[in-house]
């Protein structure tokens, strides 16, 4: 976040905040000892936000012009549209898991890390290499638009859509790109490298965009990233707790720990890269 202006603690700006979310200004402002300070999450967004001020301290209407509501429809569409690669991550966990409702296991089978097929009335595995070489190319992130329940799809869709916004709109689509492939597959290959071939979910993915944005917001503030404490607390304390053998005990069933942890890893390392470059602009 930018540090913006100073205003002192008996100032009511309550209108001017009700004004900055209206016309669609990413902001905060925190209680300092010498008052009330304004920081701006996009510093493109800065001539406008200057302006809108000064109309303020004038007396003059900030408030926009009372339009027509948009349709819930039409403001989806177009959050879906600012955040092009967050969304199709969504929409295409979203679309196998309503085509696994009406093919069942054979969507499974194409989709997990290697080939599965029922031989003699068991399972039976393929190898990645082989899978590889035959340009099944697509087994090494395609786990990670598996999802086995409804609660299981809407807790990563949930912070999928929570961090990956976040990351598309502060640093573009190429980013959110980069991370997606790169935690996603390096989630898979950690769970595989276990023995573990029935896996999915895009929970890995999720935890390496927590490491990324935790550590962005934590060295790099002026980068605009955001998270509470809390949810760090939270999201790592489930990673832990889901690592013992009480989850099974209470009915949460295997879960993919070292795609949790390969994602973390993955995460961490690129946030730690980019807030360091972030720091020395």
């Amino acid at each position: 976040m930018y540090r913006i202006m100073l205003f002192p603690h008996e100032t009511d700006t309550s209108e001017l905040r009700r004004a900055l979310w209206a016309h669609r200004i990413g902001h905060r402002f925190t209680e300092e000892t010498e008052g009330q300070v304004l920081w701006l999450a996009d510093p493109t967004q800065h001539d406008a936000l200057i302006r809108l001020i000064s109309r303020w301290q004038r007396g003059e209407r900030i408030m926009p012009e009372r339009r027509r509501r948009s349709t819930g429809g039409a403001a989806l569409t177009l959050a879906l549209r600012r955040v092009p690669v967050t969304s199709a991550a969504l929409g295409i966990s979203l679309l196998v898991f309503a085509v696994m409702a009406v093919l069942g296991d054979i969507v499974v089978a194409m989709l997990t890390i290697v080939p599965v097929a029922v031989v003699g009335g068991g399972l039976a595995f393929g190898n990645l290499a082989d899978a590889l070489a035959s340009g099944q190319v697509w087994r090494l992130l395609s786990p990670a638009f598996l999802h086995f329940g409804w609660m299981h799809l809407i807790f990563n869709m949930m912070w999928l859509w929570y961090f990956g916004r976040q990351v598309e709109t502060l640093q573009g689509s190429g980013r959110m790109l980069m991370l997606l492939l790169v935690a996603g597959i390096g989630a898979n290959l950690a769970q595989y490298a276990t023995g573990t071939v029935l896996f999915g979910g895009m929970s890995g993915v999720d935890f390496a965009l927590l490491g990324y944005v935790w550590l962005m917001s934590r060295r790099a503030p002026a980068s605009g990233f955001f998270v509470p404490q809390m949810l760090v607390v939270f999201m790592l304390g489930w990673m832990v707790f889901t690592m013992t053998d009480m989850a099974e005990a209470v009915g949460f069933g295997n879960v993919a720990n070292e795609a949790h942890l390969g994602g973390l890893v993955v995460g961490l390392l690129f946030g730690w890269y980019y807030s360091g470059r972030a720091r020395r602009l």
